[in-house]
């Protein structure tokens, strides 16, 4: 039988680092190439046609269609501010008991319906940005979309994020990669810092570090039922629930990237003393998650300028040879996020539920159940 092997997060010292910033809608670059760029930098704008609002101008009058266009007091293109009369009725030989109708938003009138009578007004347009996430040069400029960044820097992939992009000096909180991050260790000089953790963080340092204004929070595990209690409180959600299609958009205190997986897990001595060399240092975090087609990794950042670097590469956490012993993270549902040791390589293709056949192995999570699971399901987890 042939060697199996998986892949795990990448994690380098130094690494050359592309990011794609590109707008959701067609605007203006506002960089060019070979420019050099900060985080806050904006590279593309642009306006996102504001919402038309329909003002339904008979309904509202009480009178019929064919009287709307004479009581609309407005034409098509005009400006107008909200409270601003844009149709009144006649009234009673055209003096008593007159109705008016004012603008309900500051816009301009898109449409004046001659067979229903209503008045189109469109909403001011809303800015839409993108900035360059980190510092460093650009690559390329997408036309009308955005632009290419690249960098230098060290880059740590993690298992699970919540919360968006972030930046703050990276500040280790805990001196060992088994410790628990408690709420009395976080003071007030942890505010807009990204701190590290070690095995956890208790979900009275969650509340803690939302309230001290901390930027972010690495971890390599967390206990789930704390995450869930935090994000429900965070987000007034009493029945949140973990998701893992897609995150990076939860309006959160600050963003929470795990390294490892569910539960008390030390973080990798690899990982850890990466971060530890680069305490001090600013870092540019996302929490973005997604774990089906296209997958997403949260990721941390920290760019540099090491000349002595001529060819950075890309060092893979964990990667290394299936075999039985080995200690491995599950990356799909029902299993995201926790540990087992495989103590099985079944060799034949074997039918899933779904119908696809693939290569699978047997495992056992760490509260003793057997499980089998696809081999492209899990990645090797690297021994501290």
């Amino acid at each position: 039988m042939g060697s199996a092997y998986t892949p795990g997060l990448k994690i380098s010292k130094a690494i050359a680092i592309e990011k794609t910033r590109r707008l959701t809608l067609k605007g203006n670059v506002l960089v060019v190439a070979g420019q050099e760029v900060l985080p806050q930098t904006i590279v593309a704008r642009a306006a996102q046609p504001g919402i038309l609002q329909t003002v339904r101008v008979p309904e509202r009058l009480g009178i019929a269609i064919n009287e709307a266009l004479s009581a609309t007091k407005v034409r098509l293109g005009d400006n107008v501010e909200k409270g601003q009369i844009i149709a009144e009725s006649n009234g009673l030989f055209g003096r008593f008991f007159k109705s008016s109708l004012p603008s309900p938003i500051n816009g301009v009138v898109e449409i004046i319906a001659e067979t229903t009578g209503h008045i189109g007004i469109r909403g001011a347009s809303v800015p839409v940005e993108k900035n360059a996430y980190i510092p460093g040069k650009v690559i390329r400029v997408i036309p009308n979309e955005g632009a290419v960044i690249g960098c230098i820097g060290g880059l740590i992939q993690g298992i699970f994020g919540v919360g968006g992009e972030r930046m703050g000096m990276l500040k280790l909180i805990s001196t060992h990669a088994e410790d628990i991050l408690q709420a009395d260790q976080l003071t007030t000089d942890c505010s807009e810092c990204i701190v590290v953790a070690g095995a956890g963080i208790t979900s009275e340092a969650l509340v803690r570090a939302g309230e001290i204004g901390v930027a972010g929070v690495v971890s390599g595990g967390i206990i789930d039922t704390d995450l869930i209690s935090f994000m429900a409180q965070s987000l007034d959600q009493p029945d949140y629930d973990i998701g893992v299609a897609i995150t990076g958009q939860e309006p959160i205190p600050f963003t929470l990237i795990i390294t490892e997986g569910f539960g008390r897990i030390a973080m990798a001595g690899r990982t850890f003393e990466l971060l530890r060399s680069f305490e001090g240092k600013t870092a540019c975090i996302n929490g973005a998650t997604q774990i089906r087609a296209g997958v997403i990794r949260p990721e941390i950042i920290i760019p540099h300028h090491d000349k002595s670097l001529e060819q950075p590469k890309v060092e893979m956490g964990g990667v290394g040879e299936l075999e039985i012993g080995a200690t491995i993270r599950l990356i799909r549902e029902p299993y995201f996020g926790q540990m087992a040791k495989v103590t099985e390589l079944i060799t034949p293709l074997t039918e899933l539920e779904t119908g696809a056949m693939a290569r699978v192995l047997c495992a056992e999570l760490s509260n003793g159940e057997k499980i089998i699971v696809p081999r492209s399901n899990v990645e090797i987890v690297e021994h501290s």
